[in-house]
């Protein structure tokens, strides 16, 4: 795609606006103008007298060009936005509806978290009615998933309240994976050779996790939530895994945690012993993740279990007695259809987890084989836009309500991932970390710590810094102590308390 921008407007917000209309676009310097290139030109103005700000769009495809100017009064009051960017969103919606004929469920609305936008709405003092109203007429959000946005951001602000001052929340990577999904992107190892760097790897973990958990009783924070992630962490061996919580436990109670989740993720790695010893060192939540019960999509994909191993896989977890269980499926993976989909959560609504989260099948720059699937793309979502309703409706009336939500770039129809709970069973380190309502610190290969200060969560602006770890298992290996204090200063310094 060719993307001219001129005036006070950021080019990468541009870009996402361009991308609800283009999906899968790319903004390459050398493209040429040629038949099937869209062209989308965005000029951004302020009149002399200082009182508004005017964006003009042209979209030029093939033959076809569509233009669309909108202007903002300085006095107009605009909720979180600024003006300039309601006023180039309103103008890019306008024309590229025109254009395609087609209009975007989520609007103009491009970031990450549609919840904490909905929330600073509330938070400003505009009750349900009137912030449903905002996301409408200001995001142009459909009333389905202005109604969606509200209620996701009411229950995060109701568990919001459950943090203490001073509290934070600790995610521990374990970056490793029996094989790799063919969808994925997450910094996860599966070769022979890799995988024989965990006894290393868990080693070097311990020692880092010992270092920040002692930092974090220095600055005088307590850990609410802890959150055991990958990659697959139920590659471990049930020796690994106790040495894992045996750690934790010299310096945390779990029994004094909201929250202790370990992400499963896959069922070929799940046993009775691992859950035994999850169990009895205090973890409360687990995920246990099919994404399908196709057995041949779960081949396509590159899943290497059945649909009989998720069964056995969650039968574990229930016996185990973990009070919690999540069960992820993804809509709209590349061969799949509205009747499987929909079948399968019928199938997991059946067994009754405390947790359902839908993801929206999002083309990553690491799944070649998929982005070559032409419906990937599609602008309306096909199949996945059906799913993902089919999946809202039929949650909400076997009781479970959406209490965390999220967006991702390239997702298929610009569509949402949801966490569906049975009320009181929310995912707490999902809200906190997603809306950024305090500070959580990572250990491991790929993780970002993310230092957090914020006096009101969706009520004040939060000041925030991520400090990203090595990458890679091999290079988090050969982090130095050297390494380790620089994050360290850097740390108290954004406490102050250097």
């Amino acid at each position: 795609m060719i993307l001219n921008v001129s005036g006070n407007i950021n080019r990468y917000y541009v870009q996402t606006l361009c991308m609800v209309f283009f999906p899968g676009a790319t903004f390459g310097a050398d493209e040429e103008v040629r038949d099937g290139v869209p062209v989308m030109n965005v000029d951004v103005s302020s009149d002399p007298g200082g009182e508004s700000v005017t964006a003009y769009v042209s979209i030029r495809l093939n033959d076809k060009l569509c233009e669309a100017t909108e202007t903002v009064r300085l006095d107009e009051e605009i909720t979180i936005a600024t003006h300039e960017s309601i006023a180039v969103g309103r103008a890019v919606f306008a024309a590229g509806k025109a254009l395609l004929g087609h209009t975007p469920p989520w609007g103009i609305l491009t970031g990450v978290r549609p919840g904490k936008v909905a929330g600073g709405i509330l938070a400003s003092g505009k009750g349900v009615l009137k912030t449903k109203r905002v996301l409408r007429d200001e995001y142009f959000l459909t009333p389905q998933k202005a109604a969606l946005a509200v209620s996701v951001a009411t229950s995060e602000m109701k568990l919001a309240k459950k943090l203490e001052k001073n509290s934070c929340s600790l995610y521990i990577s374990i970056p490793f994976c029996p094989s790799r999904c063919a969808y994925c992107s997450f910094v996860s190892y599966t070769t022979k050779r890799l995988l024989s760097m965990i006894d290393d790897y868990l080693d070097k973990l311990l020692c880092d996790l010992e270092s920040t958990l002692s930092m974090i009783k220095e600055l005088g924070m307590t850990v609410s939530t802890v959150y055991i992630g990958g990659g697959t962490p139920t590659i471990l061996s049930p020796e690994q895994l106790d040495r894992l919580f045996l750690k934790l436990e010299e310096y945390i109670n779990p029994a004094e945690l909201l929250e202790f989740t370990l992400e499963g993720g896959r069922p070929d790695t799940i046993t009775a012993e691992k859950l035994r010893v999850a169990k009895e060192h205090g973890v409360t939540r687990v995920s246990v993740n099919p994404q399908t019960l196709s057995d041949q999509l779960l081949s396509e994909i590159g899943r290497h279990h059945t649909v009989e191993q998720f069964y056995q896989a969650y039968n574990i977890a229930r016996e185990s007695g973990i009070r919690d269980i999540n069960v992820d499926l993804i809509a709209g993976l590349p061969g799949d259809d509205f009747k499987n989909f929909s079948e399968t959560i019928d199938k997991i609504i059946e067994l009754a987890p405390t947790n359902i989260t839908v993801h929206t099948f999002s083309v990553k720059k690491a799944s070649d084989a998929l982005r070559k699937n032409s419906g990937v793309y599609s602008i309306t979502g096909g199949d996945a836009a059906k799913s993902v309703s089919y999946a809202q409706i039929k949650t909400k009336f076997a009781g479970y309500k959406p209490y965390y939500m999220y967006r991702q770039k390239n997702t298929v129809g610009n569509l949402e991932n949801v966490g569906f709970s049975v009320d009181g069973h929310e995912g707490l380190y999902n809200v906190f970390m997603m809306e950024e309502v305090q500070t959580i610190f990572s250990v491991g290969a790929g993780a970002v710590t993310k230092l957090v200060k914020c006096d009101e969560p969706f009520v004040s602006k939060s000041e925030i810094t991520r400090l990203f770890h090595p990458k890679y298992p091999y290079e988090y290996l050969r982090m130095t102590d050297e390494d380790k204090k620089a994050e360290r200063e850097e740390i108290f310094k954004f406490f102050g308390k250097e």
